[in-house]
């Protein structure tokens, strides 16, 4: 289990400037008890010569981060049976404010993929995972990315269930090419089976992803990579996905993968409704530059970027704290609008807004104490605060 500095019984955070879903609580405070928030408001908190409180000197407090695409971080991957390694990488995410980790698996030979999907089973379990996302097999050889071809399968019924089966109800994502045969077919199984279909690392054209959001595909893979480009006569992966009211897209807020203007765009577009930002971190993330593992493929990691040989990027060394400061920064949108796509949002696409996600009371006292260039000090999870907090490698 992770470490956490725990208070001895309840609390009241004060002095702060409160992020709701609608507004910025000026001068709030924040009521926490049994690991919950209890209560929230303005002014004068609550609270007797009993009660402890924890002043935040007017920092911006939002909801803990929520990452849906996350390969590792720490040097530890999640592509791996070792269960202290996978602990690793969700400690050094934590430290940087998430407090929510999908674990996400590149593309590996199935028997190996049970195995992983095993351990990391287990955490699940436990509560340390909200569950794993598996980013392959079943994607376009010619959109692979950082994922070995080898590996790379067509999707058919008895596979998708035996990976399903694996997962005993922990696999919440399944990212996939629906142009390969069958890839319309899994989305459906997908769909009925209560796992998000996600369409990703697709060479596909318009006429063979629209069926795939009809049979249930619900999200957009990073949208913009391991895609077709858009075309203003074929518009491709990123034209239809974006386009969608159905579809929820990623974006890699690291502005190496995407232009700020180009994440502007898209998440204008796509709307507070629509819109989640993600890490796709892999294990060099919050390490030292060098080379790193990615599932079976080598990379090269310089100044936080990491490549492929062949100068293909492999991920990213990106943590959520960057990715909210990259959307108010150098995409320059608003704070509540990054405060919806790095929690609220991606709290509804796993299906847990009614634990998590935002600050209201009932829901778990998950929270990021953020100064005044938007790093994190304090960061607050099941109403216990974690022991280390870091400043990410990338970021603006």
């Amino acid at each position: 289990m992770l470490e956490c500095v725990k208070h001895a019984g309840d609390f009241v955070i004060t002095g702060g400037r409160i992020a709701t879903p609608d507004h910025v609580l000026e001068d709030g405070w924040l009521s926490v008890s049994d690991g919950r928030i209890s209560a929230l408001g303005t002014g004068t908190p609550p609270g007797g010569p009993e009660t402890e409180f924890v002043d935040v000197g007017g920092s911006l407090v939002v909801p803990g981060f929520i990452d849906t695409h996350c390969h590792g971080g720490g040097g530890s991957s999640f592509s791996t049976l070792d269960a202290d390694e996978v602990l690793t990488a969700v400690r050094a995410h934590r430290r940087h404010g998430t407090t929510t980790t999908l674990a996400s698996l590149v593309s590996d030979p199935i028997d190996l993929l049970t195995g992983q999907i095993a351990a990391l089973r287990e955490l699940v379990q436990e509560g340390e995972l909200a569950g794993i996302h598996l980013e392959g097999p079943f994607i376009s050889r010619a959109r692979c990315g950082a994922h070995d071809p080898d590996t790379l399968r067509e999707p058919d019924t008895r596979t998708v269930e035996k990976l399903l089966r694996a997962g005993h109800g922990a696999i919440r994502m399944v990212t996939l090419a629906p142009e390969l045969p069958g890839g319309v077919k899994a989305v459906r199984q997908l769909a009925e089976t209560g796992v998000l279909a996600a369409i990703g690392h697709t060479d596909g054209v318009a006429e063979q992803l629209v069926p795939a959001i009809d049979a249930g595909a619900t999200v957009a893979t990073h949208l913009f990579n391991g895609m077709r480009p858009l075309h203003h006569r074929e518009p491709g992966p990123v034209g239809v996905l974006l386009d969608d009211e159905r579809v929820t897209v990623e974006l890699i807020c690291d502005l190496v993968h995407l232009h700020p203007t180009v994440v502007r765009l898209a998440a204008n577009h796509a709307g507070q409704g629509r819109t989640v930002l993600i890490t796709d971190a892999m294990s060099a993330t919050d390490a030292a530059d060098g080379r790193y593992t990615l599932g079976r493929l080598e990379v090269d990691v310089h100044d936080g970027v990491a490549t492929l040989p062949n100068g293909s990027l492999a991920g990213s060394t990106l943590t959520m704290d960057a990715a909210f400061r990259n959307l108010v920064k150098g995409a320059k949108l608003g704070i509540l609008e990054a405060v919806r796509a790095t929690a609220g949002r991606p709290a509804e696409l796993l299906g847990i807004a009614d634990r998590t996600g935002s600050l209201r009371p009932g829901l778990a006292a998950d929270a990021v104490v953020l100064d005044d260039d938007l790093h994190p000090t304090r960061v607050l999870r099941q109403g216990e605060w974690v022991a280390e907090v870091g400043r990410a490698t990338l970021s603006t």
